[in-house]
């Protein structure tokens, strides 16, 4: 009412006005009559103008607040009387093309924009107008195309306008900036960002997005060094979580910690910043931190299903299943047609060696996303490629490997080249671990007949061929594929696996040296590092091979391959073991169903003697990991060692059966030697005991 109130004062003040201007003066009728009036320009009214300006705006305003359509067609038709009474004003038709922008009256609006630039080039309100109906049409169109595209150099052309006539808006060169990412044109994009950053080196704004353009380029150092600049009086919770992202993205995990809680210290409501943090710190393997801050997100937010889907992930994580089963039942009360929670329901009853729950649900899930095969979308077919994948690791892990060889299967035909690689990847893979060699070698073939140009695929025949028949031929086939580029990497990294599994050692070692060279990420060297380590641990280069895995937790501390092989080549050996204990322990802790480390942390315990945990641990790894000769072989020592000779005897002779089943490459010969040996003297013991019985 105050609002009003108070137009209707000034429309009553214009009024007068109007009335005094156009009534004659005494000083008028005094002058003598003037000649006849030639064509002239219409003389300009403002008392009019005022006046009906006054009531379109009052009109305009009651539209706002009532939503009457009637009361815009009179404020339009206000502003048409108020252009006829002063027709060069560009406020008035700059108000009567924004009236249209609210009414809906795009197109009319446009025309009267473009009228006025017509008229007066470096009109600037008029490419503003023009630029926001732009950039909201853009933002109105439905995915990509000739359509959003034109829209956008349309709105690209009126700000490239506007930031000639106006140099020193921040804001501006912000916009263009943003446009100019958004059509791909980095170059000029960085060129705007950098200017609205001179203009205003504290406009938080100006800093970040240029930080994020070059974080979304790949260039996190430039990104740093922008976000760096602003000094830390400067610095506000936008800006050290825009910190944090960029030390993320360089998986500089601490650095990232430690900037969201600046963001935290200065905006303890942040969720997005304790998002950030409880990210990091589970990244950095700092497991129960991360979970009290996922807590605080739930309390603050308890409908957020995404929060409880992290919450039982960290619960899976720690082998706390119950309690991840129950964080994933709140998430399915919030959002109970999400295909993800019902999927990590799956993926937790698999961890527990709950298969046939497991294999339930994913069939449900694959069911309910089945449709007829043309109107599968990419999200569609990445969506069943996932479950379907799941589907038949549940089912290896079951040692149901037909099953799982016929689901990996359906990957094939799932839509997709990435599908069908995976697909045939995970095939062999079901293979090798069934130990059926020739048919393993066999799905190799047929997948490279498929798909003949991929370079991944074609090494995996070689790798496969080189294990199972003369190597020097599939050898040969993957030295050609070097080409003296940077993709010789991962041609150097097979061939060093290759030549270690085939104990040719200066071979090997040579190899990841090259590969080292071409390693430019932090990762990738860590890979090579890891690589050689296991390398001279197979020579029986323990000091070497020490140096090396440590060389890779030096850099990633949480890399739980590495804790469990540098753990398990000392414990095995029964040197340092309490510290290899702790190693495997971490492993353990970071993937608590993995059977290879649960098998390590009971060889650990069985070689401090502390026989009731190796065998808890023990008979853990064997669920996972039945057909293991190695798992096989340690439950036989610690039967033995308990007094329990004839089941000892039995894993001793699984053992031995599993390692007949492998190929040679994969064999460990002293090991194999070892318990052929106690396999055969506890079978002369237990004959023994049995004839005394009788």
């Amino acid at each position: 009412m105050h609002r009003i109130f108070r137009t209707i004062l000034v429309l009553s003040f214009f009024a007068a006005a109007a009335a005094a201007q156009t009534s004659p003066s005494s000083e008028t009728d005094s002058k003598p009559p003037s000649k006849p009036a030639q064509a002239s320009p219409r003389k300009v009214d403002h008392a009019a103008a005022y006046y009906h300006y006054t009531l379109a705006h009052l009109y305009e305003e009651q539209v706002t607040a009532y939503g009457r359509s009637e009361l815009a067609n009179k404020a339009m038709e206000e502003y048409r009387l108020a252009i006829e009474a002063d027709p060069s004003s560009e406020f008035l038709t700059s108000g009567l093309a924004e009236l249209y922008v609210k009414t809906g009256r795009i197109r009319d609006a446009v025309l009267e924009a473009q009228d006025i630039i017509k008229r007066d080039p470096n009109n600037i309100e008029a490419h503003k107008l023009l630029g926001r109906i732009y950039l909201r049409s853009l933002g109105d169109m439905p995915g990509s195309g000739n359509g959003s595209d034109n829209i956008l150099k349309l709105a690209i052309e009126q700000y490239e306008q506007i930031v000639k006539i106006e140099p020193g808006n921040v804001d501006d060169h912000l916009l263009l900036g943003r446009l100019y990412r958004l059509n791909n044109d980095l170059q000029k994009a960085e060129g705007e960002l950098k200017i609205a950053v001179k203009l205003d080196p504290d406009s938080e704004e100006a800093v970040t997005t240029l930080a994020l353009l070059y974080s979304d380029e790949g260039d996190t150092s430039h990104a740093l060094q922008v976000l760096s600049a602003v000094p830390d009086t400067g610095r506000s919770a936008k800006l050290y979580a825009a910190l944090g992202a960029t030390y993320e993205q360089r998986k500089d995990y601490r650095s990232a910690i430690d900037a969201y809680k600046h963001a935290i210290q200065l905006d303890r409501d942040n969720l997005d910043a304790i998002r950030g943090l409880a990210e990091n710190l589970l990244n950095d393997g700092q497991i129960d931190a991360a979970l009290d801050q996922y807590k605080v997100i739930a309390d603050a937010n308890p409908e957020d299903a995404q929060t409880y889907l992290r919450i039982s992930e960290i619960y899976r994580r720690q082998g706390k299943y119950d309690q991840a089963l129950d964080s994933l039942k709140k998430a399915e009360a919030m959002v109970p047609d999400a295909l993800e929670v019902p999927y990590n329901i799956a993926v937790v009853y698999q961890a527990q060696a709950r298969y046939d729950e497991a294999i339930k649900i994913l069939q449900d899930l694959l069911k309910k996303t089945e449709k007829a095969d043309t109107s599968y979308s990419q999200a569609d077919r990445n969506n069943r490629g996932i479950f379907i994948e799941r589907l038949g690791m549940v089912y290896r892990d079951q040692e149901n490997y037909p099953a799982a060889v016929e689901t990996f299967r359906k990957m094939l035909t799932a839509g997709g080249e990435d599908n069908a690689k995976t697909g045939y990847q995970d095939i062999i893979d079901t293979y090798r671990e069934a130990k059926q060699w020739p048919q393993a070698t066999a799905v190799a073939k047929e997948a490279l007949q498929k798909l003949p140009d991929d370079r991944d695929l074609r090494m995996v025949l070689d790798s496969q061929l080189a294990d199972t028949s003369d190597p020097e031929k599939p050898l040969a086939d993957m030295r050609s594929l070097l080409k003296g580029k940077p993709e010789d990497r991962e041609v150097y990294v097979r061939l060093s696996i290759m030549y270690t599994r085939l104990k040719r050692w200066s071979d090997a070692e040579e190899a990841l040296d090259k590969a080292e060279l071409l390693s430019a990420k932090p990762e990738d060297k860590e890979y090579i590092y890891f690589l050689r380590g296991s390398t001279y641990e197979r020579e029986k280069k323990y000091d070497e091979a020490e140096a090396e895995f440590k060389k890779v937790l030096a850099a990633n501390p949480q890399s739980a391959v590495t804790l469990n092989y540098l753990g398990y080549m000392n414990a095995d050996r029964g040197v340092q073991l309490e510290d290899s204990l702790n190693y495997i322990k971490q492993a353990v802790s970071l993937e608590p169903t993995n059977g290879a480390y649960l098998d390590s942390l009971g060889w650990a315990y069985f070689r401090l003697g502390k026989y009731d945990l190796a065998e808890e641990s023990l008979t853990k790894a064997s669920l996972y990991m039945n057909s293991d000769p190695t798992v096989q072989d340690h439950l036989g020592d610690l039967y033995q060692k308990t007094g329990r000779l004839k089941l000892a005897a039995a894993h001793w002779e699984r053992a031995v059966e599993e390692w007949n089943k492998t190929v040679t490459s994969e064999v460990d010969n002293d090991l194999f030697a070892a318990t052929q040996k106690k396999l055969d003297a506890a079978k002369v013991r237990l004959a023994k005991e049995e004839s005394e019985k009788q």
